[in-house]
């Protein structure tokens, strides 16, 4: 992937990310990530309706790595069943951990396939992805998703 390409595609992110604003809605699930060594904090909101991600939602102060990858994420994630999303976030964090990973299944999140040798920004990639890790898990507690 070009570089150019992943710096402009995060910037775009950065300056105008995607579901931006909190809400306080019935059938959301609320999940707070901070990062202890800097400013990040991520308030991520998703409404899961039939094992199907409906709406993501997001809030906070993060650096532009953070937010970036918390925006992107939101975009490949949105309207994928619960399943899916897991397999993804499995997918995002294995790329980070320079694992083999399906960086088709990443979509636009393969942008970050080199952060992973930034191990100082490897935690602003990812805080968001550990979040909707522990939200979709939270989602199954009391369902049986199909795939």
């Amino acid at each position: 992937m070009d570089a150019t390409y992943k710096r402009d595609l995060m910037m775009k992110h950065y300056r105008e990310p995607k579901n931006k604003g909190f809400i306080d809605g019935d059938g959301y699930i609320l999940n707070t990530q901070n990062n202890a060594s800097c400013i990040d904090e991520v308030k991520l909101m998703t409404k899961v309706k039939d094992g199907k991600i409906e709406d993501i939602r997001f809030d906070g102060e993060a650096c532009a790595v953070c937010t970036a990858s918390t925006s992107i994420m939101i975009e490949t994630l949105l309207n994928k069943s619960v399943i899916e999303a897991e397999q993804i976030v499995k997918e995002f964090e294995n790329m980070i951990d320079g694992k083999e990973y399906d960086q088709a299944s990443l979509e636009n999140a393969a942008i970050f396939e080199d952060i992973g040798r930034q191990p100082s920004r490897r935690k602003c990639a990812l805080l968001a992805w550990w979040g909707m890790g522990e939200t979709l898990a939270q989602s199954k507690e009391g369902n049986d998703y199909e795939l």
